[in-house]
């Protein structure tokens, strides 16, 4: 087989050399060009398993073996050692096993990748609350339980940090670094959240429940135990605490009443079957029943306020579809008509002048055109016993009937075809002769004996 293998290499450059002699003969005819390279084709099942056994022949002899079926002499050419090569890879070989060197080396590198990583999740405020709480309380558990970091993190973690914090030098000195570059307000914020000492909340503990205690005597504790206490501290601190203590019955003079043992013992369903419906009482909510009350209230000004503009979109129909209702009924004494509005008179008094949100009046003049100038109460007509409407002036401007002022003050009587001028505003006043007739004979009546 090794035999076979030679003969075919030597033929394949015997076939070389013949095309390399006949490429320079003829190297005037210009031809296509190719490449040089050695073309790569398809072992055949022969050959791989040619290539193996040489392969292993060569390394049971070693490196001055000499492979049977060649001369000492001979040197394999360069496409022999292609194939060999190619051979050779083909197999796959077991992995060696790693080095020790290489592991250590691996490891090293990775380290700073962990530690850019822990130092990107805790941050330099959560460091220093971490460091103030321990020196504070001595208990890991504690400050897990009672410090708010900027991420929850769990036991495990603060643990692994407070250690590496201690004992490796990189991470410690990078959080001391991240730590001297905070603000002083930053610093400031976060020793006001450090945990309570056990020696403090002793100290607390001795102010009574059943007193009033002020700031001034939080202020007096901080004097005289400057050592026991957080150089942060402040009074107002002290007072929210000592009301946290209260609040669960933390405090020397306080006693909490054990709870029962044995069948005494109740759950919630149980304790909830016995409580008394009838003895619960409803809290009242005077928040609540005070909004309550505003809303009712801005609800009844906004009905009043829609009922007060009903005259002003009556007047408002008429003027669009040009249709009114008569002008006297029953109820109507007398009517103030201009040229966009009619005022109907149905009681014994009305005022007339300009309505405000503040001030509403009978007869808004706003109604009829431009009332500027008009005060809020111009004016009051009212009826007499004796059947005679009259007009009194109330406002600063005059008013005119029939041509002649009525000053601030004064009054004048109204006759039926009256022309009312108020500031440029002319309104004719009409009487209801039917119904004032009925008056004045009920009032003749009662007047006779």
């Amino acid at each position: 087989m090794a035999s076979g293998t030679a003969s075919r290499s030597e033929d394949e450059e015997s076939l070389a050399g013949q095309k390399r002699s006949s490429s320079q003969v003829s190297g005037a005819i210009p031809k296509r060009r190719s490449s040089s390279r050695f073309i790569k084709r398809k072992k055949f099942d022969d050959e791989l398993v040619e290539s193996s056994l040489a392969k292993s022949s060569s390394r049971a002899k070693g490196p001055s073996g000499v492979e049977p079926g060649r001369c000492s002499g001979s040197e394999p050419s360069s496409s022999e050692k292609k194939k060999v090569s190619k051979s050779v890879s083909a197999p796959v070989t077991p992995s060696p096993a790693p080095n020790p060197s290489l592991t250590k080396r691996m490891k090293k590198s990775k380290q700073p990748l962990q530690v850019n990583k822990d130092l990107g999740r805790w941050k330099p405020t959560d460091d220093l609350l971490l460091i103030n709480a321990v020196l504070q309380t001595n208990d890991l558990t504690s400050v897990h339980l009672g410090v708010k970091f900027s991420c929850r993190f769990n036991l495990r973690e603060i643990q692994e940090r407070w250690y590496a914090l201690l004992y490796d030098p990189v991470i410690s000195k990078l959080s001391c670094q991240a730590m001297r570059q905070l603000h002083p307000e930053a610093i400031a914020s976060m020793q006001s959240k450090v945990l309570f000492s056990k020696a403090e909340e002793q100290l607390l503990s001795k102010v009574g429940s059943t007193s009033q205690p002020t700031l001034d005597t939080f202020q007096d504790l901080l004097h005289k135990h400057p050592e026991v206490f957080y150089p942060s501290r402040t009074a107002k601190v002290l007072q929210t605490h000592w009301q946290l203590m209260k609040q669960y019955y933390l405090l020397d003079d306080q006693t909490v009443q054990p709870l029962p043992k044995g069948d005494q013992v109740l759950n919630f369903s149980d304790a909830e079957d016995m409580i008394d419906d009838s003895k619960l009482k409803d809290v009242r909510d005077e928040v609540l029943e005070h909004e309550l009350t505003v809303a009712d209230r801005r609800q009844k000004r906004e009905i009043r306020q829609l009922e007060q503009e009903l005259h002003k979109w009556q007047v408002l129909v008429d003027s669009i579809t040009g249709m009114s209702s008569p002008d006297f009924d029953n109820q109507t004494l007398a009517v103030l008509r201009g040229r966009m509005v009619r005022y109907l008179m149905r009681s014994r008094e009305i005022t007339l002048g300009r309505a405000t949100k503040d001030n509403q009046i009978d007869v808004d003049l706003a109604l009829e055109g431009p009332a500027w100038k008009i005060s809020r109460k111009q004016g009051v007509i009212k009826l007499k016993n004796n059947g005679d409407f009259f007009l009194a002036n109330e406002g600063r401007r005059p008013i005119y009937v029939d041509g002649r002022p009525v000053l601030c003050g004064s009054k004048w009587k109204l006759s039926n075809n009256s022309v009312v001028e108020i500031a440029s505003l002319r309104f004719v006043f009409l009487i209801n002769q039917d119904l004032i007739a009925l008056i004045k004979a009920e009032a003749a009546k009662i007047a006779q004996p």
